[in-house]
């Protein structure tokens, strides 16, 4: 094989992989800042906020005094602070647990209708803000996959760069793969 066909292919393929690279760091770019957008419009849109006061937070959570949600990381938290709401409705049970007790019973006790309703409300509140979370996580893996692609597209646009001028430089008759006599 020639030594210019090689430096030809492999110019060309670099090329081609910069490009493929850049597209799926801008699509990965994208993609990312969509998600934390999105989620940052929609929960800004809830006017969810913490107490201003830390005593009425727990400690773990005290940090987040006075902050509104506006972000996945805020979601997690204030869906901790649901968590730790919902555990004392109905001494720990869940949804499901007092919803059986409730229709077991005759579905007349109004207090464990009260218990169910509001554990309805909580744990469905605090899916729903975990679902911001992790979309807000997938949206911070997409922008930090798509750095990683566009400082791969720029090493490989430069390497092409270089395969190109050293094709100018590679004489017609050089040649590549020459078995050993």
């Amino acid at each position: 094989m020639r030594r210019r066909s090689l430096d030809r292919i492999l110019s060309v393929t670099g090329l081609v992989l910069a490009i493929v690279l850049a597209v799926g760091g801008l699509l990965l770019m994208w993609g990312g800042n969509f998600a934390h957008s999105t989620v940052t419009n929609e929960l800004t849109a809830q006017n969810i906020a913490f107490s201003a006061d830390p005593a009425n937070l727990p400690p773990e959570l005290a940090q987040y005094a006075g902050l509104a949600v506006t972000d996945g990381p805020g979601a997690q938290a204030y869906s901790d602070l649901i968590a730790v709401h919902v555990a004392g409705v109905a001494d720990g049970k869940t949804y499901s647990q007092v919803s059986e007790e409730w229709i077991a019973g005759g579905r007349t006790d109004e207090a464990l209708a009260g218990q169910r309703l509001t554990l309805f409300m909580g744990e469905t509140l605090r899916g729903m803000l975990l679902n911001a979370y992790a979309f807000w996580t997938i949206g911070t893996v997409a922008l930090v996959a798509a750095w990683a692609m566009l400082g791969l597209a720029a090493v490989m646009f430069i390497l092409t760069i270089m395969g190109f001028a050293h094709l100018r430089k590679t004489s017609e008759a050089d040649a590549v793969f020459v078995p050993a006599a």
